[in-house]
């Protein structure tokens, strides 16, 4: 890229998917703008376009970030638990939670966004970039599970595709939880993520 050195491309790349994190956080896809993502980094729409070529294509970046950011936060606390239980209950703890904290989050699972981006990025650059990186690798953990005696599954696939079916159904927005209070909630939350635990293991 003509113009910037490589410390200065990475430099504004990194401020864009800064910038773009926060604004998508605050305002949602629809209501960013470029415009807003440019003035927040100091540089005109056309550097813009040197660097993504879409807002899309930003979003699904930052939404890619995020992702890599929660497995990186999953792998954490699965790495301190004792226990295949004990590791499912912070898996599920803690994606119900950054769920609950975060919009991107919200977004990518619940919502469904990333997906939703993959085939009209993949359509603009024909396949590659930022849209095969969008296509997440699975985290390790099913595999394990699924070898276990205990556990009541044994495909890894379908292993995690019910936790994903999990995260949507106690999310989602139109979800009748029932609960008044962020107090009332976090026991709902926990009485479903232990009964969850229970049901994933044979005899418990």
């Amino acid at each position: 890229m003509s113009g910037f050195s490589d410390e200065e491309r990475e430099r504004i790349r990194a401020e864009l998917v800064a910038a773009g994190r926060e604004l998508f956080e605050r305002f949602g896809f629809e209501r960013a703008r470029i415009k807003d993502v440019t003035e927040a980094v100091g540089i005109g729409t056309s550097t813009f376009y040197r660097f993504y070529d879409s807002k899309e294509a930003l979003y699904v970046e930052v939404l890619v970030a995020e992702r890599e950011a929660l497995e990186a936060s999953i792998a954490e606390a699965v790495a301190a638990a004792d226990t295949p239980r004990e590791e499912v209950r912070v898996l599920l703890k803690t994606t119900l939670r950054e769920v609950r904290s975060n919009p991107l989050i919200s977004s990518l699972i619940v919502d469904g966004e990333l997906r939703a981006l993959q085939d009209r990025i993949a359509d603009a650059d024909g396949g590659g970039g930022i849209a095969s990186a969008a296509h997440g690798s699975n985290l390790p953990f099913a595999a394990r599970w699924a070898d276990l005696d205990a556990f009541r599954y044994d495909d890894p696939q379908l292993i995690d595709e019910l936790f994903v079916a999990l995260v949507f159904t106690a999310r989602s927005r139109n979800a009748p939880i029932g609960a008044e209070s962020d107090e009332s909630y976090e026991r709902v939350e926990d009485a479903l993520i232990e009964t969850i635990v229970d049901g994933l293991f044979a005899g418990a």
